[in-house]
């Protein structure tokens, strides 16, 4: 299934390319730069879901004390992390170009950034020495409380209005109006499929490897255990 998954992942890169910079039309303001657009996008729902995915299972670990459910939740966090730092690098590069600013301190680049230093806080508190159910709790409790900024992240543009980051999808109250390009919407989607398959590769590979890992701690205390004896 995971050699079935690479596979599939590789072409749908190159479509997602494809349909994004020569299939897209370019927007009729900001031009080519706002064929970043795609891609920034892609990695902000990947991100989330990736942290959707720590806050349930840490959940689950929480209430079961299983450790496979901490160690999806540790894997998808790294994931997420390393998606909202791509959220992080192309908005500014598309801010530079479109609005002539790297960055300003407006609500959603603020909380994208709270985000990104909450999770990276988490990977840390994993990362102590000590007993790893002492670890795996308390990460857990801060995966759950830190998710509480994922959808502070989503509404900020709905909440306080910013020319930085207008509202493309379901403006107003009745979540009408906005909107992009019929050929726009759909590379948007596929590249957001295809992120999103990027994402559960990762997951698989890291969950693999976090698993031989704890087999060979496992494997060596056994061992020196032996050689006492």
């Amino acid at each position: 299934m995971h050699k079935t998954l690479v596979i599939l992942t590789i072409p749908m890169m190159l479509i997602a390319l494809y349909l994004t910079f020569v299939w897209s039309p370019e927007e009729a303001v900001m031009g080519i730069v706002q064929k970043i657009f795609y891609f920034h996008v892609a990695s902000a729902w990947t991100a989330f879901l990736a942290f959707f995915i720590v806050f349930i299972y840490s959940i689950a670990f929480l209430i079961t004390r299983k450790r496979y459910y901490d160690i999806v939740a540790g894997v998808s966090a790294e994931i997420g992390v390393v998606f909202t730092a791509i959220v992080l690098t192309t908005g500014p590069i598309w801010a530079r170009s479109a609005w002539n600013t790297w960055w300003s301190w407006e609500p959603r680049l603020t909380t994208t950034l709270i985000l990104f230093f909450i999770y990276l806080a988490y990977i840390m508190i994993r990362q102590m020495e000590g007993v790893w159910e002492k670890k795996a709790r308390l990460a857990s409790v801060f995966g759950i409380i830190g998710f509480i900024d994922v959808p502070i992240v989503y509404m900020s543009i709905r909440w306080w209005r910013t020319k930085m980051h207008p509202i493309v999808f379901g403006e107003g109250i009745d979540q009408r109006g906005g909107g992009i390009e019929p050929e726009m919407m759909i590379t948007l989607i596929f590249t957001l499929v295809t992120l999103t398959l990027v994402y559960v590769v990762l997951l698989q590979k890291g969950i693999y490897i976090e698993k031989a890992k704890i087999a060979l701690i496992q494997w060596k205390e056994q061992l020196q255990e032996k050689i006492v004896r």
